[in-house]
């Protein structure tokens, strides 16, 4: 094989390889953009009685632990790992988002529960800010599993 056409062909495998581990999320896109929004607004607004979402993430309201740990996850997967995957494009990265926004669903519904269950003691239930993180991380975890199954 002349030379022209080995580094031809060692190119061709190298992209081949590049592209193995890419994701192309197209219009999902614009709907994970959406969701990442919902919940960056719903951290301004009431998670339960007049206390913020971003006061619950700071550990300045003592609601046990549910809403906390619901706080970090979907801050962490829903936000963070979502921008990342959304910049690098990485296949395992796009995976590890809709996972862990999946786990996220879980602990919002379960901080979500956990207001509720509080609510006879006379505690405040919860908040349209709670409900609406719970949405959007819900909406970023069926994407982000849409767009990494299709590849």
């Amino acid at each position: 094989m002349p030379e022209e056409l080995a580094a031809l062909d060692a190119e061709l495998r190298r992209a081949e390889r590049r592209a193995e581990h890419r994701i192309d999320p197209g219009p999902s896109a614009l709907v994970i953009a959406v969701a990442m929004f919902a919940l960056l607004g719903a951290l301004l607004l009431p998670w339960t009685g007049s206390v913020q979402g971003w006061q619950v993430l700071a550990g300045l309201a003592p609601l046990g632990l549910l809403p906390p740990l619901f706080a970090g996850t979907s801050l962490t997967f829903g936000l963070v790992c979502s921008a990342l995957a959304l910049a690098t494009r990485w296949f395992g990265l796009a995976w590890l988002t809709a996972v862990g926004c999946g786990i996220s669903v879980v602990t919002g519904v379960w901080a979500i529960w956990s207001r509720q269950v509080a609510v006879p003691t006379g505690a405040p239930g919860p908040g349209i800010g709670l409900v609406l993180a719970a949405v959007a991380v819900l909406v970023l975890a069926a994407t982000w599993a849409r767009v990494a199954m299709r590849r």
